[in-house]
């Protein structure tokens, strides 16, 4: 039996769908490379066709995989500095330990992350710990999974209002070529979704959503088609008759291209519709 997915990690397959291919709206540019010594570099700037407004950020990744030691380092535009270190598999097989921190130098705001997780054969569970605020928030998750079938829990608790925050359940089974999933957020978001692949090229997925006490109602279909090892299509549409279309190029290895565009099908005439373009390289 595998280890399950973590709890933020469930129906990734469909939401892959409905995000991965599309950037309409921005242009953007995102490098990677690896230096000699290991260290992994990552950057990424994107402009907003509409606002003109720009952002990016900076990060660095070092691994000692003989000790289980991971060190991020990430500097973004909006001058926030965040640093994330992590020790795996060295206490106990499957058990991850981490500490992030932030800090915003204009402001001097700073705030405090610990991280635990421990998965296993049947099971995924982790707790951490986040003193942004006056008082820690307690955030737990976990999964359990057994024959196909996943039970899932996620929780967030105000230490210092000693309340409940967020409540969210999760139920889903999986086989080899598809995956299902309900959950229920707080009591009120009740959230579906369907991923299959229909044959090797060929993956499509559905998503619904609807939030008691309103007429609140999302419906969304997409689908994926490989042409080839480098060209890819993606298109979706949901009940608010707006049809989004992707293309994805790898122009040759690590150099990939994205294009994407928005159609607003109610508006098909008077314009307001949205594209964008992405660049990846990757060294």
């Amino acid at each position: 039996m595998a280890v399950p997915p973590a709890y933020s990690d469930l129906g990734k397959s469909a939401k892959d769908i409905f995000s991965k291919g599309f950037g309409y709206g921005v242009l953007k540019l995102d490098v990677k490379t690896k230096s000699e010594n290991g260290i992994d570099f990552a950057t990424s700037g994107s402009s907003n066709i509409d606002t003109g407004k720009s952002g990016g950020y900076l990060e660095t990744k070092t691994k000692r995989e003989d000790l289980g030691l991971n060190f991020s380092q990430k500097w973004n535009t909006e001058n926030t500095h965040i640093s994330e270190i992590t020790i795996e598999d060295q206490l106990a097989k499957g058990l991850k330990l981490g500490l992030g921190l932030s800090f915003v130098p204009h402001t001097g705001k700073t705030s405090t992350k610990l991280k635990t997780s421990y998965k296993r054969d049947f099971v995924n569970m982790g707790c951490d710990l986040d003193f942004d605020k006056a008082s820690p928030t307690v955030h737990g998750a976990a999964v359990l999974a057994y024959e196909g079938w996943l039970v899932g829990y996620q929780m967030a608790f105000d230490t210092a209002k000693s309340k409940m925050i967020q409540s969210n359940f999760a139920l889903g089974y999986k086989n080899e070529d598809l995956k299902l999933l309900t959950t229920v957020n707080d009591g009120t978001e009740f959230n579906g979704s369907i991923y299959q692949i229909v044959n090797s090229n060929l993956e499509m997925a559905v998503q619904l959503a609807w939030t008691a006490g309103s007429n609140n109602t999302h419906f969304g279909i997409g689908a994926k088609y490989q042409l080839d090892k480098d060209t890819s299509l993606s298109a979706k549409v949901d009940n608010a008759c707006l049809v989004g279309v992707g293309y994805t190029q790898t122009l040759r290895p690590g150099v990939k291209l994205t294009l994407s565009g928005l159609i607003d099908g109610k508006k098909v005439n008077t314009g307001g519709h949205k594209i964008g373009i992405g660049f990846e390289l990757e060294a």
